[in-house]
């Protein structure tokens, strides 16, 4: 028995151990995305009104009345201060009656230069006296004139006294109270009125996606006279996606030197007040669309020095860092400008599993790769 236990414990120590390797990592692969796409312009920019103006006091005097409610909206020619009138009402009543004098003036001056000018005829009357009543009847006239001036200059300082509402707009809080005193040598600023429906909203163009526009024009035949027909859309910081549509308003004549920018300016209806002046917002610029672009998971797509880079899956399931030119999201899908071919597998997930030169076992996710080509399609 004590052989045969050694016998079998020597047969025991013959035998090696040999190491199996655990099975590839699983990770999930899937082809590039073919899909129509639609280039942007992204920009970020500020809105702004249309019209803001402040109501000054053109004349001096008392505040008689105000006529309005901090904050309320005003419509064109509502009456918002009202200045003294009494001093300026009289001075349109003088202003009246020196036209009066002037032109009773006129008529005995033209009634005496017809008289001398028949007896000058008649060798009555001498050229020099002549002359002196032509001097006074022109003089009259002039009077005549320069009263009707001040009628006017008082007519419009009368109509200085009632402050109106230049355009539709909000008023501001009140800078003065009943009983102050404005307008002495200065213009004196009541309140400030701004029209907040339409809006603008400015952005800056680089010089670099001019020059892509310009090209992009040529190439569509869109000319300047088309161009204030561009859509526009932004969106607020809360909103989601853009969905507020306006059109290209104005585009600057010439770049800004220290920026190297272009200003450009869109016009949007702004029913409800839903963007105040001052608002930062997204700005997204639709151009051309581009047929059959690639699409990744933006997920997929790393970066080290070298720049932006995929993982793909060869045929013999050994894992390769590909190099990628990318371009704009699309939902949660990244362009592929370059560097990819519609038949490679991309890594889409278990990516922390797959190391460069390494085998994997390739899953199908074309499926799921495939649903985020269609989510959240307007966020860029």
């Amino acid at each position: 028995m004590l052989a045969a236990v050694l016998a079998i414990a020597l047969a025991g120590c013959g035998q090696q151990n040999t190491y199996v390797p655990p099975p590839p990592p699983k990770v999930g692969v899937a082809t590039p995305v073919k899909k129509t796409v639609t280039n942007y312009l992204l920009a970020t920019g500020n809105a702004a009104a249309i019209n803001s103006s402040n109501l000054v006091a053109r004349v001096a005097g008392f505040v008689d009345a105000i006529s309005y409610k901090d904050g309320d909206f005003a419509k064109t020619g509502t009456s918002l201060f009202t200045i003294e009138p009494q001093p300026y009402q009289l001075a349109l009543e003088n202003a009246q009656a020196s036209l009066s004098s002037a032109e009773a003036n006129y008529a005995q001056q033209l009634a005496n230069y017809k008289r001398q000018a028949s007896l000058q005829v008649q060798n009555f009357a001498s050229q020099a006296t002549l002359e002196q009543a032509t001097a006074s009847r022109d003089s009259a006239q002039a009077g005549v004139d320069q009263a009707k001036v001040a009628i006017e200059q008082a007519q419009l300082n009368l109509g200085y006294t009632d402050v109106k509402a230049p355009f539709d707009g909000i008023v501001t809080q009140r800078q003065v109270s009943l009983g102050d005193y404005v307008g002495n040598g200065t213009a004196t600023v009541l309140a400030t009125i701004v029209q907040l429906d339409p809006i603008y909203v400015e952005f800056n163009v680089s010089e670099t996606d001019v020059l892509n526009i310009r090209a992009n024009m040529k190439k569509n035949g869109v000319t300047l006279a088309n161009l204030k027909k561009v859509p526009v859309e932004v969106g607020l910081q809360n909103e989601d996606g853009y969905p507020r549509q306006g059109t290209l308003n104005y585009v600057a004549p010439t770049l800004t030197a220290n920026t190297g920018t272009l200003a450009v300016r869109a016009q949007f209806d702004n029913p409800g007040y839903g963007i105040l002046p001052g608002y930062f917002v997204r700005v997204r610029v639709p151009l051309a669309s581009q047929g059959d672009s690639l699409l990744v998971p933006d997920t997929a797509i790393g970066s080290d020095q070298g720049g932006r880079y995929v993982l793909l899956v060869g045929n013999d399931n050994v894992v390769e860092q590909r190099k990628v030119e990318i371009g704009q999201l699309d939902g949660d899908m990244r362009v592929i400008t370059s560097g990819l071919d519609p038949t490679d597998k991309v890594v889409v997930d278990g990516i922390l599993r797959a190391v460069p030169g390494q085998k994997v076992d390739p899953q199908d996710a074309s499926q799921s790769a495939g649903q985020g080509a269609n989510a959240k399609a307007s966020q860029p």
